[in-house]
């Protein structure tokens, strides 16, 4: 049986430097999000459409989200199949396409993943297992646009 699972952000603009949005340079494009028992998260847009370039964009946030879900699903499907994993870093990409009128979309999202596993006779499966965390992850599973696996493996006992 499906089950909903619901999520509660609070969004608040901090960006209004006393005059609003009288013009396109008079505010900032700063906001925070809090989410209950949470860290309050700080966030703008981009530094190529003025925003401030030191707090997380949601450009950033929707490539980490897509990098950590399938983290997630990766991790419990290898030890499901007895596949001990030590380490894991990706290095995650997106590549989103400008239209001249300002707007915008993601092309793909290219995940990078170089995981380090016990034992060397396991690497093809551990490798083959990315297929099956993009099928369960359910940000890649909600987007539009393709999600490419370029993972490396390699074992601690080679």
């Amino acid at each position: 049986m499906a089950k909903d699972h619901f999520y509660k952000t609070q969004l608040i603009w901090t960006g209004n430097k006393g005059s609003g949005t009288m013009d396109y340079r008079s505010y900032d494009r700063d906001f925070i999000v809090k989410i209950d028992q949470k860290p309050t998260l700080k966030g703008s847009s981009d530094s190529a459409f003025m925003g401030d370039k030191t707090r997380y964009n949601p450009e950033d946030l929707l490539v980490s989200s897509v990098s950590s879900c399938h983290m997630l699903w990766y991790l419990h499907l290898c030890a499901k199949h007895e596949i001990v994993v030590l380490e894991y870093t990706d290095l995650a990409e997106g590549v989103m396409l400008e239209e001249p009128d300002g707007s915008g979309k993601f092309k793909e999202i290219r995940l990078q993943p170089e995981v380090l596993i016990s034992k060397k006779e396991q690497i093809d499966l551990a490798n083959s297992l990315h297929q099956q965390a993009n099928k369960m992850c359910f940000i890649a599973n909600s987007l539009n646009f393709p999600v490419i696996h370029m993972p490396k493996c390699k074992a601690s006992n080679e």
